[in-house]
């Protein structure tokens, strides 16, 4: 679909899900995207003895965007530890529309669907600037 070759993103997703610190759900969760200047980016899961704290897989891929220059996320994938393909949670679903939008395709188990389908009628960014004016995009330095 759209000329996204999706077995290398998928690949580095198992990889990663091999590298994800799960001791606690014992349910490691990797997750790899590709930006649109070519790079690909990837996250595991993350968790901790305060459970609800603990970081999704999704969280460590923005994070490696934003840190490696930004940029915008064009396809995604989430595995679990055999390989098989995971659907983001609600939080993540938010996190990956901010910074793929609703165009981003997501490798669902159902197969890959836009985000738009994934998370319909999504809150974002111009939400906020249709009410603020774009005050909240400017008083945090993002631009639109």
């Amino acid at each position: 679909m759209s000329g996204v070759d999706w077995e290398p993103l998928r690949a580095r997703a198992r990889e990663l899900s091999g590298r994800a610190y799960a001791p606690y759900s014992h349910f490691p969760v990797g997750a790899a995207a590709l930006v649109d200047d070519g790079r690909v980016v990837g996250g595991c899961n993350v968790e901790n003895a305060g459970y609800g704290v603990a970081l999704c897989a999704e969280c460590g891929l923005v994070s490696e965007l934003v840190a490696g220059g930004g940029g915008r996320l064009v396809a995604v994938t989430c595995c679990n530890a055999v390989g098989e393909r995971l659907m983001p949670c609600g939080r993540c679903r938010q996190l990956l529309w901010e910074h793929g939008g609703a165009g981003l395709l997501v490798d669902t188990p159902l197969g890959v669907l836009p985000m738009s389908e994934v998370l319909p009628q999504a809150f974002g960014a111009e939400d906020i600037d249709r009410i603020t004016g774009g005050a909240g995009a400017a008083q945090d330095g993002e631009d639109s």
